[in-house]
């Protein structure tokens, strides 16, 4: 999509999509926060690593919102240090349940990564990689897509750290790519220089793009508010 075509999705009707991460340590408190996520979000993440004892079964059930379960591990900015085959079971619990989305990350192990691609039942699978310390050239990316693709992946989520302005643009350009290939992207990047893309990508038919409910609970840098962020794509309308 391009910057006229941006301008008249702005004018029209609203395309952007937001996901609220619950990042709570208990079931109770993660129960109060998707009771007030459910207001403002279109979808919810529940970050399965920030708990100290998960219960997906309490969390999934009832759910008004299509749900995304991550167990995100401490080496891609998350907080699980435990044994692989056991994060990526908390996954299959997921699937087996009925969630709507599971997200893994690509350099999860290949083997566990397929076997539960091949077992996704009715859940879709979004294969993520994230970098914290720079963003790939456009080469590098493009060939992350790639292999995202060839190994099943129903939505592609790249985030990366913007250290220029450029970074953004880079970043950007992947949701034309993947798009091309008749295939969904979430795609954006982290930092205070990364912010611009978390307000365009979904402008330029990214999938979503992630929001926290309040200032409080963000679960990466350059996170905006949901409230931020529609205030924002307010005053470019």
């Amino acid at each position: 999509m391009g910057f006229g075509s941006m301008r008249r999705s702005l004018k029209g009707k609203t395309l952007e999509k937001v996901c609220i991460p619950i990042v709570e340590t208990t079931v109770k408190k993660a129960l109060r926060a998707i009771q007030e996520a459910n207001r403002m979000a279109d979808l919810i993440e529940i970050r399965v690593d920030y708990l100290q004892k998960p219960e997906l079964g309490l969390l999934l059930d009832g759910r008004q919102k299509p749900f995304i379960v991550t167990n995100r591990r401490e080496k891609e900015g998350g907080r699980y240090k435990g044994d692989e085959r056991k994060r990526l079971s908390i996954l299959k619990e997921a699937i087996d349940l009925g969630a709507e989305y599971v997200d893994m990350e690509m350099r999860s192990d290949r083997s566990l990564l397929q076997n539960l691609i091949e077992n996704k039942n009715g859940t879709k699978i979004i294969l993520s990689f994230h970098d914290f310390k720079r963003t790939p050239s456009q080469k590098e990316l493009r060939n992350l897509c790639d292999r995202m693709n060839l190994l099943g992946a129903d939505i592609l989520k790249i985030v990366t750290f913007a250290n220029s302005w450029e970074d953004n643009l880079r970043v950007l350009s992947l949701i034309p790519y993947v798009r091309g290939k008749k295939q969904k992207i979430v795609t954006f990047c982290m930092g205070e220089k990364g912010k611009m893309s978390r307000i365009f990508s979904p402008l330029m038919g990214a999938a979503w793009t992630y929001a926290s409910s309040n200032k409080n609970c963000a679960s990466a840098p350059g996170q905006f508010t949901i409230h931020e962020m529609k205030e924002i794509w307010g005053r470019l309308r």
